[in-house]
């Protein structure tokens, strides 16, 4: 029986803001003053969740519901006006937030001061856009893209910070647009060195193979942004969360395939997917 050849990505999986996250949240199910609760989802890992729910950790999505013992904040960040609640109160509060995510805010937050118009490149709805618009002010912006700016801008003076899960071609298209539209313009490149990472990993890879399997959370933005990429260079590529969505016709006719992975996947979901494709007859 022929064998799939099985290439991962070089940079693939959990990062250090997700590793200390989780670190912090297992070492509050042992030791914190219960009950134990994440304010939302504390990695876009669906596996990972559930698995901090059977150790105790639930998640709840409103500070109100914090009430008593413990609540950690997200890997993504909170916005200010939330953590100000809970810190108000006499609820433990551990801040799992990555700090990537965390210098994004302060910059936000600096131009802000400094009356710049402030525009987010990120996902409108996404948990670290939400928290980083706090800190950018009422009259920010959220765009994914040039074409969701106004026609034109309220201000001359403009800052631009970034989701950090962003791509690097996405903001030099935006900060292209924006250029002759400014008198002044302010970039802080926020998109952390990990993703950046992973991404030109997976295009590297993607390169070289006849088809790709990005393994994470569908709700995982760095994880979607891999498998855009990817499918960019190699159409056969496929977004999974576990090894069981695996299909064999995916790989008629298919000699090697890639792996890569979020920065929220843990390295047994990796290694899942693996072995599950050691199994597959091409």
């Amino acid at each position: 029986m022929s064998r799939l050849e099985i290439r991962i990505s070089e940079s693939a999986g959990f990062c250090w803001g997700v590793e200390r996250a989780l670190e912090l949240a297992l070492k509050a199910a042992d030791d914190a003053p219960g009950p134990v609760r994440s304010l939302g989802p504390l990695i876009h890992n669906p596996a990972v969740i559930a698995d901090l729910e059977q150790r105790g950790v639930n998640v709840v999505s409103d500070p109100d519901e914090a009430g008593t013992g413990t609540v950690i904040l997200r890997s993504h960040g909170v916005p200010r006006e939330v953590k100000e609640q809970l810190d108000a109160t006499d609820t433990v509060v551990v801040d799992a937030t990555c700090r990537f995510v965390k210098s994004a805010q302060d910059k936000a937050a600096k131009l802000h001061r400094q009356g710049y118009l402030v525009v987010i490149l990120g996902e409108t709805d996404h948990p670290e856009v939400l928290a980083l618009r706090s800190y950018a002010g009422e009259d920010s912006l959220v765009v994914e893209s040039p074409a969701d700016l106004p026609e034109i801008l309220p201000s001359q003076r403009v800052g631009v910070v970034v989701q950090t899960t962003q791509s690097q071609e996405h903001l030099a298209e935006l900060v292209k647009y924006l250029a002759p539209r400014t008198r002044e313009l302010l970039v802080h490149n926020t998109i952390c060195s990990a993703t950046e990472q992973r991404q030109t990993a997976a295009m590297a890879m993607a390169d070289q193979v006849d088809a790709v399997i990005v393994v994470g959370g569908r709700n995982s933005a760095n994880t979607r942004r891999l498998a855009e990429l990817c499918s960019a260079r190699q159409p056969k590529t496929y977004h999974v969360e576990a090894a069981s969505e695996l299909d064999p016709l995916w790989f008629r006719g298919i000699k090697v395939v890639g792996i890569t992975a979020g920065a929220s996947t843990p390295p047994d979901q990796i290694k899942a997917v693996a072995d599950r494709l050691e199994g597959i007859d091409p």
